[in-house]
């Protein structure tokens, strides 16, 4: 059985990425982290690897011992570049590894993207560092995290941290016209998708998952629907989306401690800008859904209706 190894898995995207593996059962998974932990081992399934990611002949070291085949990245955008970036150089000179996903979950990278949204920047980075070597890989495009918005009501790892629909307080702050398709996926789905990726005999350099495509106009709606009740909406235009702002959801001011708003809202307002250009309307010319058809993902509908308990 090949060994998978998930960066960052103890947590987040990468928990639901280890949970997708290990239930598919053709994989050992390993998790690469900071720091080993038994109780956190046995609690998700997989065993935990302490890594160093600011050496890379040290990476390369802990890949070769563990036999490590594939290498997947869910490291956090907020993390030093220098990580994923040493995590694939590492990953490069392994004589064990073959196959690598970095972490530029979301949508594809532009230069145009990248000039008001900085993580663009770094991901475009990733990708230009992993052609410089001899891995295969893919990156994984899925579009928003549905998750966000219903945490932590609806069974997730990730934080409530939600972006223009408030389900809790039931306010909205529509970006722009509201009207394009986003592509929205629940990070365990993308689990079930990239165990199932893993087992394809080759990869192209980009693989979509569509969770569910919609207009965050017909998100509210969908919200209203099942909570019975008429949301609070506020509207961005689009001129001051590029501006760095946007209106401030009442679920916001919780994260400030530990991402000032500032920051957040320059994010989410470069995502903002994102969702009215259409760039996460994905429309690829193949999806993962359609060679595996046996996986459903989660609907947006579904998942309102689970946080409402409808």
């Amino acid at each position: 059985m090949s060994i998978v190894a998930v960066a960052g898995g103890t947590g987040k995207l990468g928990r639901a990425v280890v949970d997708g593996i290990v239930a598919d059962g053709k994989f050992e998974v390993v998790v690469l982290a900071r720091e080993a932990d038994d109780a956190k081992s046995k609690e998700i399934g997989a065993r935990i690897v302490a890594v160093d990611y600011t050496n890379p002949d040290a990476i390369t070291s802990v890949l070769e011992q563990n036999r490590i085949a594939i290498v997947i990245s869910t490291l956090s955008s907020q993390c030093p570049p220098e990580r994923e970036l040493n995590l694939i150089k590492g990953a490069a000179r392994s004589s064990t590894t073959t196959r690598y996903i970095p972490s530029v979950w979301g949508v594809p990278g532009t230069e145009d993207i990248a000039s008001y949204f900085p993580i663009a920047a770094i991901n475009l980075r990733f990708l230009k560092a992993l052609e410089a070597t001899t891995l295969e890989w893919t990156a994984v495009y899925n579009g928003y995290f549905l998750d966000y918005f219903g945490a932590p009501k609806v069974k997730t790892y990730m934080p409530p941290l939600a972006i223009f629909v408030d389900l809790a307080n039931k306010f909205a702050a529509i970006p722009a016209s509201g009207d394009v398709p986003v592509v929205f996926t629940h990070t365990f789905d993308v689990g079930k998708f990239v165990a199932a990726l893993l087992t394809k005999d080759k990869w192209e350099k980009e693989s979509y998952i569509i969770g569910d495509k919609i207009t965050i106009n017909e998100f509210i709606r969908i919200a209203e629907s099942f909570s019975g009740t008429r949301f609070t909406i506020e509207h961005d235009s689009i001129d001051r989306l590029k501006t760095g702002q946007i209106t401030e959801l009442p679920c916001h001011p919780m994260f400030y401690p530990f991402f000032p708003k500032e920051i957040l809202q320059g994010m989410f307002a470069g995502i903002g800008v994102m969702c009215e250009t259409g760039v996460f309307d994905l429309t690829p010319s193949h999806t993962l859904n359609e060679e595996f058809r046996s996986i459903r993902p989660k609907s947006v509908k579904e998942l309102v209706s689970e946080f409402y308990g409808a």
